[in-house]
């Protein structure tokens, strides 16, 4: 396999979204850098597989991202609308983490922000209602990213 292709390194966990829908926590690798995806999945008759909607992170995102994650309270109206940080993931690109609403419900949005235009469509939505299946995810990718060394990964 040459090192341009994408190589799923494992696979976390996920939870399940309404209509055949869900969310999948990965460590990948792509042209020999690893990362943390977060991205949606969907089954229906026609197609079954990754959507667009979703987002890598580097690994030192993660780390940094994962406690602020786990900090937030259990009970989603306790939970403070706003930014949890935002996160240079390479020259002139960031991932911004920020808790808000969107047609209505709540949920933690992590979306890719680029300095000359913005945010981009880069990103995910993940609802409040899952708050602790969230948690969960982020502490299981964190502990397996410090669990391997990157050279062994």
């Amino acid at each position: 396999m040459s090192e341009s292709s994408f190589t799923l390194l494992r696979d976390i966990g996920s939870f399940a979204l309404e209509n055949g829908e869900e969310v999948r926590f990965s460590i990948d690798a792509y042209r020999g850098y690893r990362y943390v995806s977060v991205r949606r999945y969907v089954t229906s008759d026609s197609f079954s597989g990754a959507t667009r909607d979703g987002i890598t992170m580097t690994p030192e995102i993660l780390r940094i991202l994962a406690p602020l994650v786990a900090a937030l309270p259990d009970d989603m109206a306790a939970v403070k609308d706003g930014q949890l940080g935002k996160f240079a993931k390479r020259p002139g690109i960031c991932v911004v983490a920020c808790v808000g609403s969107f047609k209505g419900r709540r949920g933690l949005d992590l979306r890719q922000w680029q300095e000359d235009c913005g945010f981009t469509k880069k990103g995910i939505w993940l609802p409040l209602e899952k708050l602790p299946e969230i948690k969960r995810l982020f502490l299981s990718t964190k502990e397996a990213l410090d669990e391997k060394p990157e050279e062994f990964f």
